[in-house]
């Protein structure tokens, strides 16, 4: 059968989502081991989105085809008897042959947490990165307004992405001010290696009014990276959400706990 199941965690104490030759934890690595020691039997898996290191999730979706039967709960409970207190499975369903927690996704939607303040955080110091400076907010806005749609985002792209196209589609990106918090909320059908970051860190130069508003769409058209701005820290991204087809009887996504959820008026339903 195959089972799909729903995982958050919190990415910085980890290099990235997938399993690696070098040394180092990742989240894939934990989940396959608790899996496999429920399932008594070696369990690979597959996810919808391939966080970087110190990236996180709230909604992550994985699958995995196995021989042994287990309830629901077990899948759960005892999965999460087997992991680290920073990865947590959510829920999990039988799903049919026919789904991939990949390749049935029709989009991702991922949050970058910014705090914009003098000091540092105590509480949340892995939870947000922290920018200092003056930010625009209307200036980023209008300057996200190009970015809409499907184009060739190889701008946005980080040097060890390996897709064959760099065509995305971006459904919706915006940019709210929350207390000393901004947020940046987009969704696509899919992102590029570093995508997110890249135009995180490219929108805060036009913020910040070191480039002009025009520039974001002139850097997307020249598909040049050398030309954007930088990455910006993987502390405070989150993907929040995946969709599927209805028919599959997912749940929807769980868009984070209370400081995060609370952004959740920020930009539409994906």
């Amino acid at each position: 059968m195959r089972i799909a199941l729903g995982v958050e965690y919190e990415g910085w104490g980890y290099q990235g989502f997938q399993r690696q030759r070098e040394t180092g934890a990742t989240v894939q690595g934990r989940l396959e081991a608790a899996l496999s020691a429920i399932a008594n039997q070696a369990v690979e898996i597959s996810c919808a989105g391939r966080t970087d290191a110190g990236v996180s999730a709230t909604s992550q979706v994985v699958h995995f085809d196995t021989s042994s039967v287990r309830p629901d709960r077990a899948w759960v409970v005892g999965t999460n008897s087997k992991l680290p207190p920073d990865i947590a499975v959510t829920w999990a369903r039988e799903v049919g042959e026919g789904f991939h927690a990949r390749f049935s996704a029709r989009s991702r939607r991922y949050r970058y947490i910014l705090q914009n303040t003098r000091h540092r955080p105590g509480i949340l110091s892995r939870g947000v990165s922290v920018y200092h400076g003056e930010y625009d907010l209307g200036r980023m806005q209008e300057a996200a307004r190009p970015l809409l749609g499907e184009h060739d985002f190889s701008s946005f792209c980080g040097a060890d992405d390996e897709s064959r196209s760099r065509c995305r589609c971006v459904h919706f990106l915006t940019i709210s001010r929350v207390g000393d918090y901004l947020v940046f909320d987009i969704a696509a059908n899919a992102f590029l290696n570093h995508m997110v970051r890249n135009l995180v860190g490219s929108l805060l130069l036009v913020g910040a009014g070191e480039r002009e508003v025009g520039w974001m769409g002139e850097i997307l058209e020249a598909r040049d990276r050398n030309l954007a701005g930088p990455t910006a820290h993987p502390q405070g991204l989150y993907l929040v959400g995946v969709t599927y087809d209805p028919s599959h009887g997912l749940p929807g996504p769980a868009l984070g706990p209370l400081w995060l959820g609370s952004f959740d008026l920020c930009a539409p339903k994906a």
